[in-house]
């Protein structure tokens, strides 16, 4: 017999909203319609929202995948208008107003594409088939093993040109993700490597962080900027610019300059590309691999179909002509103006055109190290490495997960020591049968 629960959902007499992908916008949109006149349905092929600024902590073991995710029915169960499908949309079909899934099909009144983003390789295959991406938990974890399984092959080396090669970690991209990455990465070859890897020379980890601009961090101020190619320097960082990586094989990657990097670990963390649906290919603009929305982020040529966050591309804001910023602060801003606009539609009101209010950028380098441009100040150090820890901690989901990372940092400012550093499930690289391999000797 079904449930209380389920009759009330199935028998809501509102409009369906189903909302695609249960990232910052998409779960704004959830949240924000709790409660209202409309019945709202999130599709997402993961069970879990991810918190994404903090992905690179969980890669290097400073954070446990469960401190930066959080099950989407524990956030809809309380909701009696909001259900979950865990359901991988396979098309959208604008003509009969329906979603087609591994599932099946679900009808709706409104959608919300809020599908975000995927890594970006600008057409370079050989780069998408061996760089590891960090876009989700999995890979995440993927990273955090690698590295692990690096350092334990690499002690047992006898060979300190083989050494070397397991232990350089070169990341393309000096964008937030790269920069975060490579300062954590520095820090593990001071507080963790020399200490407890006491058999190799802890000076053998080389960090490499390349990229092709003329900066790191090249959307923040020059004095961000500048800052940031400082902390990395202090840490060991070395931050090659102005080159692309062109080729990148099994043990080495070539740069534009003709040089060759011999190295086990290529992260690439150069750019993102919107996750476009099939069935709406009308309104992409494939050289932005966004979808073009108005105003108030409507699709482009399909009434009823609103679109949010990386993959929105909204060319009507003027302080933006050429589309906001692929991060999550558009995100959670259009999500809820989404969510104004439609309460408003739903009492006859007309809908306002979105406006982006830019509250800042912020990066961590290390310990005592970050950045942060807020308006038309920019400033460096503790103080912005705390207000970086306050925000971040604010903008996660749940209170559990905000005390699980307040407890994981304060132990690791303490101990100096990144806690969680665990292969629970070993790493194989692609085009291999095993993982890194360890070398027995007689």
């Amino acid at each position: 017999m079904p449930s209380k629960a389920k009759l009330e959902y199935d028998q809501l007499p509102y409009p369906t909203v189903i909302v695609v992908g249960g990232g910052f916008a998409g779960l704004e949109v959830v949240r924000g319609l709790a409660g209202k006149p409309y019945k709202v349905l999130l599709l997402d092929k993961q069970n879990h929202h991810c918190f994404q600024p903090l992905l690179y902590q969980v890669a290097t073991a400073s954070l446990g995948a469960d401190s930066i995710a959080h099950p989407f029915r524990r956030t809809v169960g309380p909701m009696h208008n909001v259900a979950f499908r865990m359901a991988e949309v396979r098309r959208v079909i604008h003509s009969e107003k329906r979603v087609e899934t591994n599932l099946g099909s679900y009808s709706y009144d409104l959608l919300v594409i809020a599908t975000g983003s995927t890594t970006n390789f600008f057409g370079n295959e050989a780069l998408a088939q061996e760089a590891m991406q960090l876009k989700s938990i999995s890979q995440a974890l993927d990273i955090r093993s690698d590295l692990l399984q690096d350092f334990e092959a690499a002690v047992d080396l006898r060979s300190e040109e083989e050494q070397r090669r397991y232990l350089n970690f070169i990341i393309v991209g000096a964008g937030p993700t790269g920069v975060e990455l490579s300062g954590a990465l520095a820090e593990i070859r001071r507080n963790v490597l020399q200490h407890e890897y006491r058999e190799m020379d802890a000076h053998l980890m080389r960090i490499v962080l390349i990229d092709s601009n003329d900066r790191v961090l090249k959307n923040f101020s020059e004095k961000a900027s500048a800052n940031a190619l400082r902390y990395l320097s202090e840490l060991g960082v070395e931050v090659k610019l102005d080159l692309r990586v062109t080729d990148c094989g099994l043990g080495s990657v070539t740069l534009s300059d003709g040089s060759v990097m011999e190295t086990n670990t290529v992260i690439w963390a150069a750019g993102v590309k919107g996750q476009p649906v099939p069935g709406l290919e009308g309104a992409m603009n494939e050289r932005a691999s966004r979808y073009e929305v108005d105003g108030s982020n409507e699709l482009k040529g399909f009434p009823g179909i609103y679109v949010l966050g990386d993959i929105a591309l909204m060319n009507s804001d003027e302080a933006w002509p050429k589309g906001h910023p692929q991060v999550a602060t558009v995100a959670i801003q259009q999500g809820r103006h989404l969510v104004r606009n439609l309460l408003s539609r739903a009492e006859g009101k007309p809908m306002v055109p979105f406006k982006f209010v830019d509250k800042g950028s912020m990066a961590v380098i290390g310990r005592r190290r970050a950045v942060a441009d807020i308006g038309k100040r920019s400033f460096g150090g503790t103080l912005a490495w705390l207000l970086w820890m306050f925000v971040h901690v604010i903008q996660l989901v749940s209170f559990r997960n905000r005390i699980m990372v307040l407890v994981n940092w304060g132990w690791k400012y303490l101990s100096w020591k990144n806690t969680i550093r665990l292969i629970i499930r070993p790493y194989v690289r692609k085009g291999t049968a095993v993982s890194t391999p360890f070398v027995a000797h007689e």
